[in-house]
């Protein structure tokens, strides 16, 4: 597995990291926890050093605690803090008291002396970014965190947060069928030193071409209030689908791992987070890190990606109003 740096941070993780969410929580029952530590161990073994969790994830940092302790030095954890009480229906909660109490929470669940790299979950408007950037900065200097990162943050509040304590890295959502950050995210970006983290770089499955009009989501599944993902939405964005299998025929690779192989042509300082609770997946997913999209296929892509506008918003809207733009 290829290793990149997160921006100016010189943060070294694999080119490809593992989004845990799914195994704990947001799309269906919860995978059997002795398997989810199995896989996320194998992920280890396949040369992932970059593993995603958050405090709102349910139990998933005990999972990735009990998985990842026994090879800690080998890895990188990211975990989130910023919602009251770990729970998004709750609303945002940034107070830098709260910020403390997480990462305690945090390092015991993680089984670890120190989180690697301590994302905000969504900025705060309560809460001014200055003294959520220092209360992590405190924790940095008392070496409980690494690095400070930031998730679905706009212009102004990056900005203004690294002003005050570096940020390694941004996570927000970029794939074949979300490109706004394209627009301003990804020059500022490249203007700090700052890294990226996509996560959903496969359109929370969408993009694999195993989603169509007529899927059926369990109940528990978050997707069921997304717009995007409604059966008018999931029919009309199939064209999109077509497309990139299409291109993955062409390429004798699958659709997932062209939507993962043309994020990592955008900028060097890309890391995407797909999840997975099944191994083969995982295999597939790794396996992006070797296809190589010359120029002019990433040009074929980028001209055939706009005969298929996506349709439906990506969030439902009390979750569109945590997203900082």
């Amino acid at each position: 597995m290829q290793e990149r740096t997160l921006g100016k941070s010189g943060l070294r993780v694999s080119s490809i990291g593992f989004g845990c969410m799914g195994l704990s929580f947001g799309y269906g029952p919860a995978t059997e926890r002795q398997s989810a530590i199995r896989l996320i161990q194998a992920a280890v073994e396949q040369g992932v050093t970059l593993f995603d969790t958050a405090e709102a994830y349910a139990d998933n940092e005990e999972v990735v605690g009990e998985a990842l302790e026994p090879m800690r030095d080998q890895v990188v954890i990211a975990t989130k803090f910023g919602f009251r009480d770990g729970d998004p229906k709750k609303g945002l909660d940034s107070r830098p008291e709260r910020i403390r109490a997480v990462a305690e929470q945090s390092l015991k669940r993680l089984r670890t002396d120190r989180i690697d790299l301590f994302y905000q979950h969504r900025p705060d408007p309560n809460v001014p970014i200055e003294d959520v950037a220092g209360t992590v900065q405190d924790l940095i200097r008392e070496g409980k965190v690494k690095h400070f990162g930031l998730s679905e943050a706009g212009v102004q509040t990056i900005r203004r947060a690294h002003a005050v304590q570096p940020v390694a890295a941004l996570q927000s959502e970029y794939s074949l069928w979300w490109r706004e950050p394209e627009d301003a995210i990804l020059p500022l970006l490249e203007e700090l030193g700052v890294g990226f983290v996509p996560f959903s770089p496969l359109g929370k499955g969408f993009l694999t071409g195993g989603i169509n009009a007529a899927t059926q989501f369990d109940a528990s599944d978050f997707r069921n209030t997304v717009p995007r993902f409604s059966p008018e939405a999931r029919e009309a964005n199939q064209k999109l689908v077509s497309l990139v299998q299409v291109i993955a025929k062409q390429k004798g690779v699958t659709p997932a791992q062209i939507a993962l192989a043309w994020l990592l042509a955008q900028r060097p300082w890309i890391v995407p987070i797909p999840g997975t609770s099944k191994l083969h997946r995982l295999q597939e997913n790794l396996g992006a890190a070797n296809v190589e999209l010359a120029p002019a296929e990433l040009s074929e892509i980028v001209e055939l990606l706009a005969e298929a506008p996506v349709q439906g918003e990506r969030y439902a809207p009390a979750s569109q109003k945590m997203v900082d733009r």
